[in-house]
């Protein structure tokens, strides 16, 4: 299995500047690259360029500019390159299938944050003084950079990326590892159902409170957001140094609060795996979930539209982002995995709607958010432990009926 690790980087003030142009040169060679696509298709009567034609032209592009391209590593470039294919390759699929297409954009020196080398040892090398205390990783042009290495690295290391996030530099990895041994059965299982009122809701009738941490944040981040604002677009574009620490007040704000959902989800998942061997969850589609509702022309007034709950949806929308049920669940099949316990999705329909003792479906079972009242059998409950009920049902029918 591969696992990755991602490690704070101290690099000196010299590697910080070398670290900031390999970021800059990678994505003019991403543009170039790009702009030289988007060419031929308009210029060349609709000639698609491949990976393997860009990647051909490497050799020359860093003997024409030695100073630029030719001091980083061939393997990072040609990552990059492949980086812009996958771009295509996502965009020609979501034309097949009628999504919004969404065609690859040029990058901002701002907004190009990641340099991947495909190979350790090949541009890079992880631990590059083994016999050194401290950790250190070495990249060609860059240099032997310190590391805070907080856990062992257990496995292999296959690939190395350098990451930027503002001011602070990252190195993550990835390791093949050998399977873990699985935690020890428990003979429990359980179904959880997510909501926003409580995070979640397991079928034994327990909650995990919905910490909410983007609300808690948000008179904070809106007066920072406020204070960035009222830089005029003149001064912004100095970039002067009020500007940046505005800029930098705004962006830690939202890095704590992407850590706290990252700790919670942990933590949460955590405790699943090791109290349960099975775990059943709700398939939930969270991208259409927080879409927007689609405009309503209005028939008596042209170029009117009619009322569309986009206020109330919008706010729903928040909710949901800000509990992070997305990102829950990776963290929640990856600890399973490493575990030894299975997680399986089942489809979210009519969970909550269900009597989980006569089996009656109806929306009026459901007269309130939290109550649960069966107009068949009588049965009563709290509406969210109904639909864990169900879940773990219909996860146990798919377990059992999935071919050895």
């Amino acid at each position: 299995m591969i696992r990755a690790y991602k490690f704070l980087m101290r690099p000196t003030a010299g590697q910080q500047s070398a670290l900031t142009e390999i970021l800059r040169d990678h994505c003019s060679l991403y543009n170039g690259a790009l702009q030289e696509r988007r060419d031929a298709y308009r210029h060349a009567s609709r000639t698609s360029i491949k990976y393997g034609q860009q990647s051909a032209q490497l050799k020359d592009i860093r003997a024409f500019d030695p100073e630029r391209q030719g001091r980083w590593s061939f393997s990072s470039q040609q990552a990059t390159l492949r980086r812009l294919d996958k771009a295509f390759q996502a965009f020609f699929r979501r034309v097949k299938s009628g999504e919004a297409p969404g065609y690859p954009r040029f990058r901002g020196v701002n907004w190009f944050d990641t340099v991947d080398f495909p190979k350790d040892g090949d541009g890079c090398r992880w631990d590059s003084t083994p016999h050194d205390p401290v950790t250190r990783v070495r990249l060609q042009g860059v240099g032997h950079v310190k590391v805070n290495q907080h856990r062992p690295v257990v496995g292999k290391v296959k690939t190395v990326s350098v990451k930027r996030e503002r001011r602070r530099w990252y190195v993550v990895l990835t390791a093949e590892q050998a399977k873990p041994e699985p935690l020890p059965a428990t003979g429990s299982v359980v179904g959880i159902d997510m909501g926003i009122a409580n995070f979640l809701a397991d079928s034994g009738g327990e909650f995990v409170p919905n910490p909410r941490h983007g609300r808690g944040a948000a008179a904070k981040l809106e007066a920072a957001q406020q204070a960035l604002s009222r830089f005029p677009r003149a001064r912004r574009d100095k970039r002067t140094g009020n500007h940046q620490r505005a800029v930098q007040k705004v962006a830690d704000l939202h890095r704590k609060v992407r850590r706290q959902r990252l700790d919670h989800a942990h933590k949460t998942a955590l405790d699943l795996v090791r109290e349960h061997d099975f775990i059943a969850h709700e398939d939930l589609k969270i991208r259409n979930m927080v879409k927007a509702p689609a405009a309503k022309p209005d028939p008596d007034q042209p170029g009117g539209f009619l009322p569309n709950g986009a206020a109330a949806k919008a706010g729903l929308n928040h909710s949901i982002s800000d509990a992070g049920w997305g990102v829950f669940l990776t963290i929640l099949h990856a600890k399973a995995e490493s575990a030894g316990r299975e997680v399986i999705a089942v489809d979210p329909r009519n969970t909550s709607r269900t009597c989980p003792e006569c089996g009656h479906v109806d929306k009026e079972n459901r007269p309130a958010q939290e109550k649960f009242h069966c107009g068949l059998c009588g049965h009563s409950a709290h509406a969210d432990t109904v639909g864990a009920l169900n879940v773990l049902r219909a996860g146990l029918v798919r377990r059992d009926a999935a071919p050895a």
